[in-house]
């Protein structure tokens, strides 16, 4: 008798032929309505994804074309239209392109009703009155010290010098410089740094006019002369056509007409600040040995504070921070940081390009704090003849010349009429 095997689950009885067995082992076919459904539900949810991700994309897109095409509105300049043309004219000796330039900003604006036209590359390499920017000296160095990497230029450039003035106030020879630049549109620039709350009174035809840049307040034989400087050179370079670059002040007054001072700068291979360092007290004495590493004593050096710079040279002084904030720090009163700073920072980094002598002509015979300050009875055609020849020699380009003055100081108001009249024989103006 057979026992037959008896298996706890129903349904699991043994079939005695293979076909059975086989049968059992088999995966069951799937429903066909059931796969339809699911390949349905996955194509319904890959058009969703799709659909939402063209959503997204659309509101992506409007929101960078709100943050890069947006235009303030004109209520938000920092100028009005009125007082932006009052600053357009003036000392950059370039009126006629303000002119255009204003005259087609004007006729864009009437094309496109009251929407701001663009800026246009012109404004980009000659930005106009230095007046109409709000950038604090942080801003103004970082962007002032922007060089080009591309070595020719997209427009056409005419090399500029620009006349950097240092005052505390009035300009009481403003009448001999309006001569000197008389004629000349496109050659020269202007800037004046005065004290803040002080506003030049000159004509609107005058190349002073506008040309004020934003100040601070300035304190003899502090760091805070050396800051004036840079902010002058700085407003400067942002106009890419000028080239050089002269410190004057309220006192000092051109001994040669303008063609010869731009003919001398512009061909020139040098730099002229003038740089030396010998055993005395108002000069070696001054050294502050807290200055090393940086400044060691024999790298330390003195000059006259009234320099003429390349482009170069003004874009390295003013990108300076390291050697700035040495002076900042360690050449503090008694040591007077204008005389020192320039002169020192360029033997340690360019001496070769610099010439070490002053181009402005001034006296200290007398001794003391100040030079000789001359008036009415002390300037005469003579006096100013000897100032351009007085026998000295110097170099220029490499070769001897007795042409090594170009400017002088310093002069009192009285003397103003004595050289006006200078201007039509000796001086040429």
């Amino acid at each position: 008798m057979k026992l037959k095997s008896r298996r706890g689950s129903v349904g699991d009885e043994e079939s005695p032929g293979a076909d059975a067995v086989g049968s059992l082992i088999a995966p069951l076919t799937p429903r066909k309505d059931c796969w339809w459904s699911s390949a349905l539900l996955k194509a319904i949810t890959v058009l969703l994804v799709l659909v939402t991700g063209v959503l997204i994309g659309f509101a992506a897109s409007a929101n960078i074309s709100r943050c890069y095409f947006y235009t303030p509105s004109s209520s938000s300049s920092s100028l009005s239209s009125d007082h932006h043309r009052h600053l357009q004219v003036g000392g950059d000796g370039d009126d006629s392109n303000s002119n255009s330039n204003s005259k087609t900003q004007q006729t864009q604006q009437e094309t496109q009703g009251s929407s701001p036209s663009p800026p246009s590359f012109m404004d980009f390499v000659h930005p106009g009155s230095p007046w109409g920017h709000t950038m604090s000296d942080e801003e103004l160095f970082w962007r002032a010290s922007m060089v080009p990497r591309v070595e020719e230029y997209p427009y056409q450039r005419v090399p500029k010098v620009a006349f950097l003035f240092l005052t505390r106030g009035p300009l009481p020879f403003a009448r001999l410089w309006e001569r000197f630049f008389r004629g000349h549109n496109g050659l020269y620039s202007v800037y004046v740094h005065a004290l803040p709350n002080y506003v030049l009174n000159v004509s609107a035809s005058s190349p002073f006019y506008g040309r004020q840049i934003p100040s601070q307040e300035v304190s003899w034989g502090s760091i805070t002369l050396v800051d004036a400087e840079k902010r002058l050179l700085a407003n400067a370079l942002l106009d890419h056509s000028n080239q050089r670059f002269v410190l004057v002040s309220e006192s000092c007054v051109p001994v040669y007409n303008f063609p010869t001072v731009y003919e001398y700068l512009v061909n020139s291979a040098h730099s002229y600040v003038e740089s030396y360092n010998i055993d005395v007290p108002q000069c070696a004495g001054r050294y502050n040995p807290r200055m090393a590493p940086d400044v060691m004593e024999d790298q330390w050096r003195k000059g006259s504070e009234w320099f003429e710079l390349s482009r170069d040279l003004a874009l390295d002084i003013v990108a300076d921070k390291r050697y700035h904030a040495v002076f900042r720090q360690h050449c503090t009163p008694s040591c007077y940081p204008d005389e020192h700073y320039i002169p020192t920072y360029l033997h340690l980094t360019h001496g070769a390009r610099n010439a070490n002598r002053t181009i402005t002509w001034v006296d200290w015979s007398r001794g003391g704090p100040h030079p000789a300050r001359y008036g009415k009875g002390s300037v005469t055609r003579e006096f100013v003849q000897a100032i351009r020849n007085n026998g000295t020699q110097c170099a220029y380009n490499g070769k001897p010349t007795t042409v090594c003055y170009l400017f002088a100081r310093k002069f009192a108001p009285s003397a103003l009429g004595t050289l006006i009249n200078l201007t039509t024989t000796l001086l040429d103006f």
